[in-house]
């Protein structure tokens, strides 16, 4: 599967990323599905609602959450709008754009998750993932599109 973004998508998810640094952002991107891939229409940038359960557990600077009222205000926009939420975005602080066993676990097959590796406050690098049918992560293709 392809998602494609547009440049200014991308500075959306850079500029959050940068400036909620050296904690995860978070966000949901809406779009359409199709059999040639995964089209990006608006990106919505969210607050990072991550609560740690109990002490010891991560905080912001390892883990996000998208408040569940959130999920279903975006849900309801994007069915409004005849979009439908193709997938999440957040950053990785100080680490590479590679999923986590928590990342992992808390995936939807449906959904592509774009990971955006910020070290020291600039974004480095920025991957697609995609669960397959046995839960694990794979590539997924990123490209570039002009408007059309």
């Amino acid at each position: 599967m392809v998602i494609y973004l547009l440049p200014e998508h991308l500075h959306v998810i850079y500029t959050h990323a940068e400036s909620i640094y050296p904690e995860e952002c978070c966000g949901i991107l809406l779009g359409e599905i199709s059999s040639s891939g995964k089209k990006t229409v608006q990106i919505i940038t969210t607050e990072n609602a991550w609560i740690p359960e109990t002490p010891g557990d991560f905080g912001k600077e390892r883990r996000y959450a998208i408040a569940p009222q959130v999920m279903l205000q975006i849900q309801k926009q994007a069915r409004d709008e005849s979009l439908n939420i193709i997938g999440i975005f957040h950053s990785h602080p100080d680490y590479p754009a590679i999923p986590s066993e928590c990342d992992r676990a808390q995936a939807w097959q449906e959904y592509s998750y774009i990971i955006v590796s910020v070290d020291k406050g600039k974004v480095i690098e920025v991957k697609s993932w995609c669960l397959d049918e046995n839960h694990q992560f794979q590539s997924e293709e990123i490209a570039i599109v002009e408007d059309e």
